[in-house]
């Protein structure tokens, strides 16, 4: 899948990015290079190949080091509002920026 001039320009105006005629060629090199690898990935055969959760794993027996899931900090919403300019029934009041 190569990429054309046109759609680098495309993909720069929905970024928002202003390139310059060779900032434009440069990326196209870019992106596409980028896409010539994942397609040479693509083309290697994984069939029977278990995933990995770390490459440590293909050479070593890993134990992950998991912990339980438990809140260990209460949060005092009234001492994290004390700095704010305006607090309403625990809500922070914000001016209107839209009308």
């Amino acid at each position: 899948m190569a990429l054309t001039p046109t759609d680098v320009s495309r993909i720069a105006l929905l970024a928002r990015l202003e390139l310059s005629e060779a900032e434009q060629a440069q990326m196209l090199g870019q992106l596409n290079g980028f896409f010539d690898i994942v397609e040479r990935m693509r083309a290697v055969d994984t069939t029977g190949v278990a995933p990995l959760y770390t490459p440590l794993s293909a050479v070593q027996d890993v134990a992950l080091r998991l912990r339980e899931d438990v809140a260990t900090e209460r949060i005092d919403r009234e001492a994290n509002q004390r700095s704010a300019p305006a607090v309403e029934a625990g809500l922070y009041l914000v001016p209107r920026v839209i009308e």
